[in-house]
């Protein structure tokens, strides 16, 4: 099963990974692109209205790259964060006009995006739910700028919820699901997308 959580910044993705790696240590994680390649690695990556198509390019890539390596429905990992989650965050650089990243430059993302998902079992969409609000954590990484949070869950809800880019694949698409409530809730959401696709998985895949 080939899971990817997906979603605006500060709003409990690692934590669901985290929680979910305790409940199924057989799993493999794949850690955030912007963990492995900047905080820990050689790049300086920035955020918000410094993004730059270099920044949000690499990240993407070898988030796909990672993917690929999970070529069966039985490699059983979890991603924190997915490929349309630099789409997201690239449209928002290109809202604000302030680096080389514009909607053209968003657009020609769009296949790489799609034909990666069709690698995914279960996309896992973490919105902003005003029912259970997540505290903004400054952790001297990401700008502990809610604004900034906030617009970027609107487009992520464009995405998921609008078919903004129509992203998708037309075969082989991710089964999605939106997790929301408290952290027990959403691991038992997350099952629960998992049962859904077992149960409308061609048995000689699995």
């Amino acid at each position: 099963m080939r899971i990817a959580i997906s979603g605006s910044h500060s709003l409990g993705k690692s934590t669901i990974v985290n929680d979910w790696i305790a409940h199924c240590p057989s799993f493999k994680r794949e850690e955030e692109p912007f963990r492995v390649l900047g905080l820990y690695g050689p790049y300086e990556i920035l955020f918000r209205d410094a993004s730059t198509k270099l920044h949000n390019g690499i990240q993407l890539y070898y988030n796909i790259s990672r993917i690929h390596r999970y070529s069966k429905f039985a490699d059983d990992v979890i991603f924190d964060r997915g490929p349309i989650d630099y789409l997201a965050y690239s449209q928002y650089t290109a809202n604000k006009g302030t680096t080389d990243i514009d909607n053209a430059f968003v657009e020609s993302m769009v296949p790489a995006v799609r034909e990666s998902l069709d690698h995914l079992d279960l996309l896992a969409f973490v919105p902003k739910c005003d029912e259970w609000p997540v505290e903004m954590e400054d952790d001297g990484i990401r700008p502990a700028d809610t604004a900034y949070r906030d617009e970027v869950d609107a487009i992520f809800k464009q995405i998921y919820r609008e078919d903004r880019y129509k992203v998708m694949p037309q075969e082989n698409r991710p089964h999605v699901v939106e997790l929301s409530g408290s952290r027990q809730q959403r691991v038992d959401q997350l099952k629960a997308g998992i049962a859904h696709v077992n149960s409308t998985r061609n048995p000689a895949d699995r």
